[in-house]
């Protein structure tokens, strides 16, 4: 049996098998590979997926806020609802609530204003969760982004704690690199920052390398003996 025929035959199925109130489906046919973990869609609800885990057939479905489209990893291979095409697939949006979340799972804003930090509910408990230096969360996006997207709701120059000037002597560092001049961070040699249309951004070298504050590059850590402690 091919493996498309096999997929589909088996979800086939697990329909009929879930109709019945199954979990464990006995009655199916062997997962297409026996090996290891795959999941598959259901073809008519978005909330549910059927997983094989190295060969036995279980019938799932995502928790509150979540839906399955084969590609989430917040929770047994679901995704948060608003990040899911489900097509013709139904799908059920109504919330579960408890204080701080909406759903049991999402993510949510802290606050109305500009702010570094989200609510990230997972089973109903709302957690607060950062976003990376330098950044603020969108709810619109349910995102971290750049200070400077959300402007004037957000000040950059208050999130990232600099204010990027309006022209640089044409002798300085920093004016071979415009219109995005670069500075160091003072205190942190694996951070940068870059000034884009006026407004300051915090980058990191990454890589494990750090920000040489001479030549206003990201260099191997040997190669910055000045921040061998990273700092």
């Amino acid at each position: 049996m091919s493996y498309s025929r096999s997929v589909t035959l088996l979800l086939l199925l697990a329909v009929l098998a879930h109709a019945q109130g199954a979990t464990l489906l006995h009655d199916a046919p062997p997962c297409p590979d026996p090996y290891g973990i795959h999941a598959y869609a259901h073809p008519e609800d978005c909330g549910a997926f059927f997983l094989c885990t190295n060969g036995t057939l279980t019938f799932e479905y995502c928790e509150n806020g979540l839906l399955f489209d084969g590609h989430g990893a917040i929770h047994n291979h679901c995704n948060y609802n608003w990040a899911v095409d489900c097509g013709h697939r139904k799908a059920d949006y109504t919330p579960i609530s408890s204080p701080g979340c909406e759903y049991q799972f999402g993510i949510y804003p802290e606050s109305d204003s500009c702010s570094t930090t989200y609510i990230k509910c997972v089973h109903g408990d709302p957690l607060q969760a950062h976003c990376d230096p330098g950044l603020v969360y969108n709810a619109k996006t349910h995102t971290c982004v750049w200070p400077d997207e959300l402007i004037p709701f957000c000040n950059p120059e208050a999130i990232v704690g600099f204010k990027c000037p309006h022209k640089l002597p044409p002798n300085s560092p920093a004016a071979k690199f415009w219109p995005y001049p670069r500075f160091p961070v003072p205190s942190d040699c694996g951070r940068l920052i870059t000034c884009v249309d006026g407004h300051p951004r915090l980058l990191t070298c990454g890589d494990g390398k750090l920000f040489d504050s001479v030549s206003l590059t990201c260099l191997d850590p040997d190669e910055v003996p000045h921040c061998s402690n990273g700092i």
